[in-house]
């Protein structure tokens, strides 16, 4: 019988640098899937330095969905991530039923918060160009940042379409 593989915790406290934002989303995203949160919510101007298109959180992804989970992106913008991310686009286009993509409006977009929600951990960088944010999994910092997303998800409208159609 094959044995899993242990995940090592969520980090807890201030991250610096892309790199620990991006490790940080990689392990958020392995135990979201290994211990199939129903609901994840992720929020970003575009998207573009998300780790979206490594084929690792690809697997993750799919792992993740299978067990048929509610994925929630809200940015200003998709163009970025529909360009430069192309295994996330096919994702997207094969579980859309699962995956809900929200434009935050121009008066909510200034709220938008460069964030990863979910019921047990929350990560959040406070300064996006920089990579300096904080990862929790304290109540407090659940609930308040789900109220922000949830007033910017109020003002906001359907977006990057999993299929395009036309004549």
């Amino acid at each position: 019988m094959p044995t899993e593989r242990a995940l090592p915790p969520l980090p807890e406290g201030a991250f610096a640098g892309l790199a620990a934002f991006t490790d940080a989303l990689r392990l958020a995203l392995d135990h979201a899937a290994h211990h199939a949160w129903p609901e994840l919510i992720w929020s970003d101007s575009d998207f573009e330095d998300w780790p979206l298109g490594d084929s690792a959180v690809e697997a993750s992804l799919q792992q993740w969905a299978k067990r048929g989970q509610r994925l929630t992106l809200l940015a200003t913008g998709f163009e970025p991530l529909q360009r430069r991310q192309h295994r996330f686009v096919r994702f997207r286009r094969q579980w859309s039923h699962l995956v809900e993509c929200r434009v935050a409006s121009r008066q909510a977009a200034t709220r938008l918060p460069s964030a990863w929600w979910s019921a047990g951990w929350v990560l959040q960088r406070h300064d996006p160009l920089r990579s300096l944010g904080t990862c929790s999994a304290a109540a407090a910092q659940r609930v308040l940042l789900r109220e922000q997303l949830d007033g910017v998800l109020a003002q906001s409208r359907p977006g990057f379409p999993a299929s395009t159609l036309g004549l």
